[in-house]
């Protein structure tokens, strides 16, 4: 049995990112972009993600992960951003989505 954390976790291995791209089609938000970032932590490199909404918006994942999770430092970062939309949608929504 897979548990969220591991590398493949079957269907549920871009869920938080899935939801997020379905919830920036949803309001007109140009689709999301992720970043991977690294940190040498002594003899070894952690690595995190950003992503960035509508080309303003850039949420960093709340954790650092082991290179072979690096799809969960995205679905991180993808959870907390779309935390945020769904808190302040509509301030979002209005600055990226009309115009």
């Amino acid at each position: 049995m897979s548990s969220p954390t591991s590398p493949t976790s079957g269907n549920r291995s871009s869920m938080w990112q899935d939801r997020l791209q379905e919830h920036c089609a949803r309001f007109a938000l140009s689709a999301p972009i992720f970043s991977i970032v690294s940190d040498r932590r002594g003899g070894r490199t952690a690595w995190s993600s950003t992503v960035t909404i509508s080309g303003q918006h850039v949420i960093q994942a709340r954790f650092w992960y082991d290179g072979q999770y690096v799809n969960n430092a995205k679905e991180d970062a993808a959870e907390v951003a779309l935390q945020q939309l769904m808190m302040g949608g509509a301030a979002v929504a209005a600055a990226g989505g009309r115009g």
